[in-house]
């Protein structure tokens, strides 16, 4: 049994990425966290602050869109940031390595994974954000 999702309202870009840095001392090695939401949720800014949890610079972290996968290592643990939005099938999965990257020992966080369900393993942590306003996301985990 799942436990109960956690839901969390942030108030502006900074706090969405302040909960992604405490997300990521939770967060063991070979986790998977699958992100849903619409265009300008804070994604990204969520993924920056796990960043910036696992010590890699979150200036480098910006959204893979256009190169679908982007690796940050020298942190605590890799960073595997998987953008699925622009995915044409399954066989694209497999042509990234989406597999690989869930096997390893580093964090895997792909956005738009409600995109592709069925290549998310048992145990993905879901996060879903959602716009309240123009500054405030309710965060909801689990």
């Amino acid at each position: 049994m799942r436990p109960h999702p956690r839901v969390v309202c942030t108030k502006s870009p900074e706090e969405t990425a302040a909960l992604g840095e405490r997300l990521a001392e939770e967060l063991k090695p070979g986790a998977c966290v699958a992100l849903i939401g619409e265009l300008g949720a804070g994604k990204t800014t969520l993924i920056k602050g796990l960043a910036r949890g696992l010590g890699v610079p979150e200036k480098e972290v910006l959204s893979p869109t256009f190169v679908l996968v982007r690796e940050h290592r020298g942190g605590r643990l890799p960073l595997f940031h998987v953008d699925a939005y622009r995915l044409a099938g399954p066989e694209e999965l497999q042509e990234i390595g989406l597999e690989e990257y869930l096997l390893s020992e580093g964090i895997t966080v792909i956005e738009w994974a409600d995109r592709i369900p069925q290549a998310l393993p048992p145990g993905c942590l879901e996060i879903r954000l959602e716009i309240i306003s123009e500054r405030e996301r309710r965060i909801t985990l689990g």
